[in-house]
């Protein structure tokens, strides 16, 4: 049973049921990529937007529901399912060039719920208040922070600040809109400590979700350029499996964990070869918060003696 507040139990709580993400491929684009901001993007992202490439095979967006929909119906029994609009940063366009995207999610079999990936610097009040009117059930960004370092977030050309993200995650609450903050552990420059240090900036903040992420070195990144050069050594297996525990304990236990560990798009993985090893890593971290007795939230000063009720029946007496 897990020992942490995980999506699947989220989405149980809220549907009855299990429900499956499908990701969305429309086409849009990055100021990170496009001039606005820079041209380069961040170091670790890849040339595909770390999305799906369908909108570049000319698909539909009810011709990729159906698509995912297919796949995921012979591994798993969902009915239900949240639309993932995954590729690049989803809110950037104009608030009408936004409406016209949503239309196109309306009448898909199964949605129940949408997850839109984008920065912070891409937001309004009249983008949000669009994406707040769906009217669905769960309603989340997915916002990338990374780091709370303004120094790093300058050395991975990120093109935006921690207060800037701050202001955003303010802004999708005064909504109704629930944020998923994206963190990465192993960036450049950074120690255990500034990685915990972000951990406590998030907790400050109004987010209601946080995705965990291991830096890999990826294909026709800046990234690979500077592992080539030696000039980068990825984070190790147990040197991450130990931060992200540590970070487990000191977060606060209302926070929905979307994500335990980052997955290399196939084919396009350089370093470091743990990162294949998805259900063996999983597995590490769950025996690891065993093993030390840790659990969401368990370091914090206003920690309860045991794990909440909602980790499983297992923790009931």
């Amino acid at each position: 049973m897990h020992r942490f507040y995980g999506l699947a139990a989220r989405l149980r709580q809220s549907f009855g049921e299990r429900v499956q993400k499908i990701p969305l491929d429309f086409g849009f684009t990055c100021p990170n990529r496009d001039g606005s901001i820079s041209r380069k993007g961040c170091i670790f992202c890849s040339p595909q937007g770390s999305g799906s490439g369908l909108h570049g095979l000319s698909m539909s967006i009810p011709e990729q529901w159906s698509h995912w929909q297919e796949k995921l119906s012979k591994l798993y029994t969902a009915r239900l399912y949240l639309a993932y609009l995954q590729s690049y940063s989803n809110t950037y366009c104009s608030r009408e060039e936004l409406k016209c995207a949503l239309d196109q999610l309306e009448g898909l079999p199964g949605l129940s719920g949408i997850c839109i990936g984008t920065r912070p610097d891409c937001l309004d009040d009249d983008k949000l208040a669009l994406i707040k009117s769906l009217g669905l059930k769960e309603t989340w960004l997915d916002l990338g922070l990374q780091s709370s370092n303004n120094t790093t977030l300058k050395r991975i050309n990120r093109g935006h600040s921690a207060e800037q993200f701050a202001e955003a995650v303010k802004m999708g609450n005064r909504h109704g809109v629930d944020v998923c903050a994206h963190l990465i552990a192993g960036l450049p420059g950074e120690t255990t400590e500034d990685f915990l240090e972000s951990v406590r900036f998030l907790n400050g903040l109004p987010i209601a979700g946080i995705k965990f992420h291991n830096l890999f070195v990826c294909k026709g990144t800046p990234l690979k350029k500077l592992y080539d050069a030696g000039k980068y050594t990825p984070i190790k297996k147990d040197v991450y499996i130990n931060v992200l525990v540590e970070a487990i304990s000191i977060l606060r236990p209302d926070i929905v964990i979307h994500r335990l560990k980052a997955d290399a798009v196939p084919g396009e993985l350089i370093a470091p070869e743990w990162v294949r090893q998805k259900r063996k890593v999983l597995n590490e971290i769950e025996q690891t918060m065993k093993a030390k007795g840790i659990w969401q939230g368990c370091a914090r000063k206003d920690a309860p003696d045991r794990p909440p009720l909602w980790y499983g029946p297992e923790h009931k007496s």
